[in-house]
């Protein structure tokens, strides 16, 4: 369901984030900013939508449940990773950025707000799903978004974004629950769920969250037929939480490469988009 291209490049993009390097590249440059919950990352492509460079950084408290708390925090991060891809002969000076569906103007405006105070010219502004959907070449499906804060849906009809949704429920609240089960700390718990020698013992602990993530996704596609459900953020990187999904929704279930990183780079895509049509501030999805 996601092809070898959209697999691809997303393979690619990691490749550049993990070597801490940039590509050769020619011509002018496009990069989108996915302000997370736990992470902050920045993606750059070329004008034929080839990952350049990346950066990647990890922030607990500059964003929660979709909206921006910390902008000092946010600004520093951004900034950092600005004079990282400075260094590395990569210079910016537009970016696009995303937010996550069915928040107020105001609150998107937010995270126009953290670039443009790092002195980047916001080119475009789109809901974080429908930037997912862009790297993976969607003309029918709904994207489920699931970051550490919350849980995006973005449904996608003949290409149109026809239907976007956000529930306060992503990686963090799998923390909470591991943070009761061991008594630790949620910093703790985060490190149990990363480490993948603990994923079997930790599953049944964090199957309910994953259930209530797919009775969510469920709940906004009554009456809607997607052809499938496709899973992107970081949290879709824990094993079986497609089968968990599926199992939720009656759905084909489709997980890329690194999801992670698919929101970032569909942003820069973005990016591009906009850009090379000519408009600037354009905001996406429905």
């Amino acid at each position: 369901m996601i092809s070898e291209a959209a697999n691809r490049h997303l393979t690619e993009f990691g490749a550049v984030v993990e070597r801490h390097s940039a590509a050769r590249f020619a011509g002018p440059l496009y990069a989108g900013v996915d302000l997370g919950t736990s992470n902050i990352v920045t993606a750059v492509v070329d004008g034929q939508g080839r990952p350049v460079a990346g950066a990647l950084t990890q922030s607990r408290s500059s964003v929660r449940d979709g909206l921006v708390l910390d902008y000092v925090g946010a600004i520093t991060i951004l900034r950092e990773q600005l004079g990282w891809l400075h260094a590395a002969g990569v210079p910016l000076e537009a970016a696009s950025a995303a937010y996550p569906p069915g928040i107020s103007g105001r609150d998107r405006d937010a995270f126009a707000n953290v670039l443009e105070a790092v002195g980047l010219v916001v080119v475009s502004l789109m809901d974080e799903p429908t930037a997912a959907s862009l790297v993976l070449e969607i003309a029918d499906g709904c994207v489920v978004d699931i970051g550490g804060g919350t849980t995006g849906i973005s449904v996608i009809e003949n290409g149109q974004v026809v239907y976007t949704a956000d529930e306060a429920t992503g990686g963090h609240h799998v923390d909470l629950v591991l943070a009761g089960h061991y008594r630790v700390s949620v910093e703790e718990a985060e490190l149990i769920k990363l480490d993948p020698n603990r994923h079997d013992e930790i599953a049944l602990l964090v199957r309910p969250v994953f259930q209530k993530m797919g009775s969510i996704a469920r709940a906004h596609l009554r009456g809607r037929t997607p052809n499938a459900l496709y899973l992107v953020g970081g949290t879709s990187s824990f094993p079986g939480i497609d089968d968990v999904m599926a199992n939720e929704t009656g759905l084909p279930v489709a997980l890329p490469a690194n999801p992670l990183l698919a929101t970032p780079l569909g942003i820069a895509l973005g990016c591009l988009r906009t850009a090379t049509k000519g408009g600037a501030r354009a905001e996406g999805g429905a």
